[in-house]
């Protein structure tokens, strides 16, 4: 059963909904330890005061901010704890707003939120409430010693999720890029975006999360069982950076793209993204044989 990180109380108006908070995303990366490559002995990481091999202990390190190269404004642990947000255990409403309203570049960390023992009434009441109106609510709250701006929104199933968002100074401006972006509106032929458009229309599809996959961590667990097993490596075959269409060849391209799709061949993106139902399985099936390999490794520890 997965275990609550935070608890507390969405409070707007007069109501207050009693909450709890769960991570809603489960990180799939592989851990991998440092050794040294003649014996295999682990490497580990020590703190060293700079110029000198002595070792500092933990209770003696302070943040610091560099003002100018090795001038630092040192922060002790008391200032530091003085500016720390207030504790409060409140999802604090600020407004609600349509959802089409937010880019989603401000969004960060999703989370689900569930009732606590009790409330169960209003949080339903609540999430029906956000649902019938297609409204967003923006909070604040403060979580592991950091005040975070939020999303509240219901999913489909009635379920209340939580995305912590970027606040707005945060996000860099395309402005500020400078040099980075074309200077002004490129000249673009109108048939050029007609078949641009086409390419897009044909490309489009019903989004399904279950036929993207991470194929790196795949490759690199089936790397790491095939070397555990003793077997030979694989070595991948050397690929072809694309290369940008030029200006002059846009109508080509285009052209040649559209006659392929109708031609029966999606392209690359697309076979990658709507794999066949033996290849899913087929993956599936190994997913599972690496997860018990991983399990049996496990336990043999």
């Amino acid at each position: 059963m997965p275990r609550a990180i935070w608890s507390g109380t969405i409070s707007f108006g007069l109501l207050n909904v009693p909450v709890k908070l769960y991570s809603a995303v489960a990180r799939r990366g592989i851990s991998l330890r440092e050794i040294r490559e003649s014996d295999g002995a682990r490497i580990k990481h020590r703190r060293v005061a700079e110029g000198t091999d002595e070792e500092v202990p933990y209770g003696e390190i302070v943040k610091a901010f560099e003002i100018t190269p090795d001038r630092y404004v040192p922060l002790s642990k008391d200032e530091m704890g003085a500016l720390a947000p207030e504790k409060t255990r409140a999802i604090d409403v600020q407004d609600f707003v349509d959802l089409d309203q937010i880019d989603p570049i401000y969004f960060d960390s999703p989370y689900y939120l569930g009732p606590a023992e009790g409330a169960e009434k209003a949080y339903s009441l609540l999430a029906k409430a956000m649902q019938e109106s297609g409204k967003v609510a923006i909070a604040r709250f403060v979580f592991r010693n950091k005040e975070h701006l939020a999303a509240l929104r219901p999913s489909g199933d009635g379920v209340l999720t939580l995305t912590t968002m970027r606040f707005a100074d945060e996000v860099v401006s395309p402005s500020e890029l400078g040099d980075v972006l074309p200077e002004g509106k490129q000249k673009v032929a109108k048939k050029e975006v007609e078949m641009a458009e086409q390419l897009i229309d044909s490309l489009t599809t019903e989004f399904d999360p279950s036929a993207y996959r991470d194929e790196y961590r795949e490759q690199l667990l089936e790397l790491i069982e095939r070397k555990a097993e003793g077997k030979d490596v694989l070595t991948a075959p050397e690929t072809e950076e694309p290369q940008p269409t030029k200006a002059p060849d846009l109508m080509a391209a285009l052209e040649e793209s559209i006659a392929a799709v109708k031609g029966g061949d999606k392209g690359k993106a697309k076979a990658k993204a709507k794999a066949k139902p033996a290849a899913k399985k087929k993956a599936k099936a190994a997913s599972k044989k690496r997860s018990g390999s991983q399990a049996k490794a496990k336990a043999s520890k």
